[in-house]
């Protein structure tokens, strides 16, 4: 009997043991090793010096990361008031009773995000191309010849390429889940305000709104640490650098250039802890929130 109860009580951490092994070495290793060297300055891969905080005392008065995170904020707000109205305003299309093929654009918006961050990089740099550029072209013919097809987006409007490829990317995405909430909005809610003689902008703001704020407050923090979390997109669209001026420098490609390029390990997990702890603050923030609403 007791040795049956041994075997019990070990089977689950028979099970769970080959996770908890590789997550200790792959995740937790890794992030104490970088904890470590966020307190260092490092000179290549052998040669370290510890310095304390002079990281973080460095970075607080750094204008190049300062830059980077008025870049990624500027796309961050790009992404909340552009992307995600669209992303919501397609959900209540597709959500509109009696629309025909309505799994086919739903499929038709949703595949975008199927693509990666590389692949939409690579597709979008001749799309935003001068003279010979699709949108270029396409912005050209439209206009009757009033746009300038020597329009050079990705040197002079280097924020506005990148929202414009996420927007591609993730309008579709972001649909998805608003189309699910939309789709457990109560019908007899529905039906009760347009009875009391609310138009579809009243029922939309006191009904549809307050049913779905639980999962638009979810994408809106997906959209804001993924936004922060920008490199790919930015890296290879602009040529595998940061654009002209450090136009296009984001938190996470300066991390990469001091971690990778300067080879300042120490400071480049400076910066990694900084925005980890950035967004922890923003996820902490939004909880609270949530959470105050619904006791309301």
């Amino acid at each position: 009997m007791k040795s049956s109860a041994k075997k019990l009580r070990a089977a689950p951490w028979v099970f769970i043991g080959p996770f908890l092994l590789a997550f200790g070495v792959f995740t937790v290793w890794p992030l104490l090793q970088s904890l470590v060297l966020a307190f260092q300055q490092t000179y290549g891969p052998g040669t370290t010096r510890w310095v304390g905080l002079r990281n973080f005392e460095y970075l607080l008065g750094d204008p190049l990361f300062w830059r980077a995170v008025a870049n990624t904020a500027t796309f961050t707000l790009g992404s909340l008031f552009i992307q995600l109205p669209l992303a919501l305003g397609l959900a209540l299309l597709l959500n509109r009773p009696g629309i025909r093929a309505r799994g086919f654009f739903r499929l038709t918006f949703f595949a975008p995000s199927l693509v990666g961050l590389p692949f939409v990089a690579i597709l979008f740099s001749p799309i935003f191309e001068k003279r010979t550029g699709l949108l270029n072209s396409g912005l050209h013919f439209l206009t009757g010849g009033a746009w300038s097809p020597e329009f050079a987006w990705t040197q002079n409007y280097v924020m506005s390429s990148l929202v414009l490829a996420a927007l591609w990317m993730y309008a579709g995405f972001n649909m998805v889940y608003f189309l699910a909430a939309l789709q457990n909005v109560s019908k007899d809610l529905i039906e009760a305000a347009t009875i009391d003689g609310c138009n579809a902008w009243q029922r939309f703001w006191h009904v549809t709104l307050p049913e779905i704020r639980p999962v638009a407050s979810f994408v809106v923090l997906l959209s804001v640490l993924g936004s922060f979390q920008m490199f790919e997109l930015a890296f290879i669209l602009l040529n595998n650098g940061a654009g002209p001026d450090n136009r296009g420098l984001t938190v996470v490609m300066y991390l990469y250039q001091t971690g990778f390029l300067t080879g300042d390990l120490g400071y480049a997990s400076a910066i990694g802890w900084v925005l980890a702890l950035l967004l922890m603050s923003i996820a902490l923030l939004q909880r609270r929130l949530t959470r105050k609403y619904e006791e309301n």
